[in-house]
């Protein structure tokens, strides 16, 4: 049995020393260390031994058992050290090879535009008032003077989202106007930009969701005077110092006199075209007086304090800044489109 023992430790030792990897060692102890390997095997025979040989061929089986353990315990390290070294060569870097370019996003036009929008309002002392998108009727409609019979507040009109109609998709950021002045108070001077919702059929200057800019001026000696000033002054920091504008009455329920201003076609140049439908001019922004009504729905004496209103459509002044004909661009998120700007 020594014979057996010696032979089994010689084999191993000479096995392990020849394996290249992780797998081959495991193999290999399973071989002779496992339950029905090889020492084991011959330690099932010593039952049959006598009493003198027994402590003498359990002693010789530990050492060979010890041996076999502890050459595979070093050429473990020798294999990973292998492993490792390969590894490193393989993933080398040079660091010198120029790396691969990654290719950068940039900002949506419309939102390079609103940006640009928010510049020019700050440096006119103008603050950024924000609002939920899911307002309440009384905020959207009833403050602002138009009351449960104005056309605004029809379902063909307006995305309701409750079966008694208070609670909608806003259809305007003029609500954030009268949540401004209910906690800020008068004197103001704010813009609230941000997404609204119609019920608009789709076309080149039409969408159902568009974004909107609207603001709010109240003050002592407030006149349309200012109201035409501001508007002027905006539109020809945006689209140039030569950019025609004109202004035509209008009627909107939360102002008084109302208007809205319209600047010349920036497609045709006032000619006539598809984008202005032959008229040479595209709306631009509602605004106007604040009613009295507003004021004192706020809690302002209309008395003391006077103000004016816009709103206009981000996306169209998007089509003028950049030229483009049809708004529908700006919503598909086509990259051939996008990476133009």
């Amino acid at each position: 049995m020594k014979e057996q023992l010696e032979i089994i430790r010689k084999g191993a030792l000479e096995a392990i020393s020849g394996a290249q990897g992780a797998a081959d060692l495991e193999s290999l102890r399973v071989k002779y260390l496992g339950k029905k390997g090889e020492l084991t095997a011959v330690l099932k025979q010593m039952g049959g031994l006598s009493a003198e040989l027994r402590p003498v061929i359990g002693q010789l089986a530990n050492e060979v058992r010890a041996s076999v353990e502890k050459a595979i315990e070093a050429q473990s390290a020798i294999v990973s050290e292998r492993a490792l070294a390969a590894r490193l060569e393989a993933e080398t870097v040079d660091v010198t090879v120029p790396g691969k370019k990654i290719p950068l996003g940039h900002k949506h036009p419309m939102y390079a535009v609103l940006d640009e929008i928010k510049e020019i309002f700050i440096g006119m002392g103008f603050e950024i008032f924000d609002g939920p998108e899911v307002e309440q009727a009384e905020y959207n409609f009833t403050k602002l003077n138009a009351p449960e019979d104005h056309p605004s507040r029809d379902w063909t009109d307006t995305f309701y989202l409750t079966k008694d109609s208070t609670v909608l998709l806003r259809s305007q950021t003029s609500p954030v106007q009268i949540r401004a002045m209910e906690t800020h108070g008068v004197p103001i001077r704010m813009i609230s930009p941000g997404r609204v919702y119609r019920k608009d059929e789709v076309d080149a200057t039409h969408s159902p969701m568009f974004h909107q800019i609207e603001g709010l001026v109240v003050d002592k000696g407030i006149t349309m005077a200012d109201l035409k000033g501001t508007l002027n002054t905006i539109i020809r920091e945006i689209y140039g110092s030569n950019t025609q504008t004109r202004f035509r009455p209008h009627h909107f329920p939360f102002t008084e006199p109302s208007c809205e201003m319209d600047i010349q076609c920036h497609k045709c140049g006032g000619a006539g075209c598809p984008t202005c439908k032959g008229e040479g001019w595209i709306e631009l922004l509602g605004a106007g007086m604040v009613h009295p009504k507003v004021l004192r729905n706020c809690g302002v004496d209309p008395e003391e304090y006077s103000g004016f209103a816009f709103g206009f459509g981000l996306e169209r002044l998007a089509l003028g800044q950049y030229k483009i004909s049809d708004m529908r661009l700006i919503f598909e998120n086509d990259v051939r489109f996008l990476e133009q700007f």
